[in-house]
């Protein structure tokens, strides 16, 4: 279903993974990569939500570092998705997310961002400096701009044993942003991710759940 395209961005080409639906798409999403690529489970995403009728996109953000990452879910792809996380810094990362979006508002369609992890944080920043509604599951980076005002609607997703998100930031989170539909789920940090070990297929489909009814809420 999904085919390999190429974005301009700001510092140059990069590449995405784009899948369309069947029929007119309700809208488009930027799907935002965690730590490890637009991997065999991003675009395992992006194609769930062309499933749902929107037109999905992964942008590569690493790719002005080295092009084509794919990352293993082990100590190795942890420790090199960190170093390309601080060499690409959150600016051009954001870059490509606005070219991303372009890409899908070229085809006339009102545009959300989805991201995970690291990509949980820029979906934050999507909201706050790109005025795009979105969906930050688990994003870890957030409480360093979480001073920032939201733009758009924001839905956020945390797993309540997430050794990475202690309960204070997402209470802090919570107070900055009232507005904001914030969700907690009996699971881990990644537990959306059917390739980790913290995977929880139950709170990842009550959460897509109420991610869909988002989407429905703020693209029509």
């Amino acid at each position: 279903m999904g085919e390999r395209i190429h974005i301009d961005t700001a510092n140059g080409r990069i590449g995405g993974w784009l899948a369309l639906p069947d029929g007119v798409p309700r809208g488009g999403i930027v799907v935002i990569q965690e730590i490890f690529g637009v991997n065999a489970h991003v675009r395992n995403v992006v194609e769930g939500y062309a499933r749902h009728g929107y037109a999905a996109l992964a942008p590569a953000l690493f790719d002005p570092v080295e092009r084509d990452v794919e990352l293993d879910y082990n100590a190795g792809g942890i420790a090199r998705g960190r170093e390309l996380v601080t060499e690409i810094g959150f600016d051009h990362a954001l870059d490509g997310v606005r070219a991303a979006a372009d890409v899908l508002k070229e085809k006339h369609l009102r545009v959300a961002t989805i991201g995970y992890c690291w990509g949980g944080s820029l979906a934050f920043l999507a909201a706050t400096r790109l005025a795009l509604p979105s969906v930050s599951y688990y994003g870890a980076r957030t409480m360093q701009f979480v001073n920032e005002r939201a733009q758009a609607a924001l839905l956020f997703h945390f797993g309540e044993r997430d050794g990475s998100i202690p309960p204070a930031d997402i209470a802090a989170i919570s107070s900055a942003h009232p507005q904001a539909d914030v969700q907690v789920w009996p699971a881990g940090h990644g537990f959306n991710c059917d390739m980790r070990a913290d995977y929880d297929a139950a709170s990842a489909d009550k959460a897509l759940a109420v991610t869909l009814e988002f989407l429905q809420r703020e693209l029509g």
